[in-house]
């Protein structure tokens, strides 16, 4: 199979599940400025949500580009993590909307981690099936974002426990790391071709 049906599957959940965010957004009854602060914490757990699957879209793009056939293991670890990801807006809303109580950001960090678990898992399989010299293998290296962000996750949900914004504040520095442009696969794909 070719990766084309993955990534337009994989394309039109994330499409959903960022749909489903943005419809969970009510708005208030009132038409002053001051009717949106009680929006403001629902607001910002969408802002981190949406930042969130906007990283999850752009690396599996690349590291789609990479991808010369999709084996079964490949579409289940898919499948995999787009199961997690489509807990996003559950966690998000519930999170929001009580106010960033310890368990909703608890279950928001055990979410995230699941997800990045499965994202290891995805590109792990890619990798098994495309060889150690493969362009994905090349291009992560030592894949020390990949390493450190489960790392980070497991100490913003312990940090939850001593105060919420400890742990939310680990969860912002995961999304700070990956949102900083990462062309190690592009830069890979690019020296592959000029070979």
């Amino acid at each position: 199979m070719t990766r084309g049906r993955l990534e337009a599957f994989t394309d039109g959940v994330l499409a959903i599940i960022i749909t489903i965010m943005v419809l969970e957004l009510k708005v208030p009854q009132g038409g002053a400025f001051e009717d949106l602060t009680p929006l403001l914490p629902v607001f910002g757990s969408y802002v981190l949500s949406f930042i969130y699957l906007a990283i999850y879209w752009n690396n599996h793009h690349h590291m789609m580009q990479t991808v010369k056939q999709v084996s079964g293991s490949i579409l289940w670890a898919n499948m995999h993590l787009l199961f997690w990801l489509s807990l996003i807006p559950f966690v998000t809303g519930w999170m929001g909307e009580n106010q960033f109580t310890t368990a909703s950001v608890f279950l928001y960090g055990i979410i995230l981690l699941c997800a990045a678990i499965a994202y290891f898992i995805l590109q792990t399989l890619i990798i098994r099936d495309h060889g150690k010299d493969s362009i994905l293998a090349k291009a992560l290296g030592k894949d020390i974002k990949g390493k450190l962000s489960p790392v980070l996750y497991i100490l913003g949900i312990i940090g939850v426990f001593v105060n919420v914004w400890v742990g939310g504040l680990f969860y912002i520095l995961v999304a700070v790391i990956w949102l900083i442009p990462d062309s190690r696969i592009e830069r890979t794909l690019k020296d592959e071709l000029s070979e």
